[in-house]
């Protein structure tokens, strides 16, 4: 889907009230702004995690002793702690 939206001067921009709607945004809400070399994404935190997430599968192939708490438990266990 894609949508036009205007940019006023001072650099706002509205989303459309039905979009805002659809993406949990109703009552306002964060969105964050990924710059890529062929335009613009703009997400919502959830879906940033679930992007992060699926990354983050990609490369560690869903490894349980690949997640962060069981690296951060090695390195303990390395340095005796």
């Amino acid at each position: 889907m894609t949508i036009q939206v205007t940019i006023t001067p001072n650099g706002r921009l509205s989303l459309p009230a039905d979009l805002r709607k659809r993406l949990g945004l109703a009552g306002g809400g964060a969105l964050l702004v990924e710059e890529t070399p062929d335009g613009v994404i703009l997400r919502t935190l959830a879906q940033s995690v679930a992007h992060a997430r699926a990354l983050a599968r990609k490369y560690t192939g869903d490894q349980p002793e690949a997640s962060v708490d069981a690296f951060l438990e090695q390195r303990r266990a390395d340095s005796g702690e």
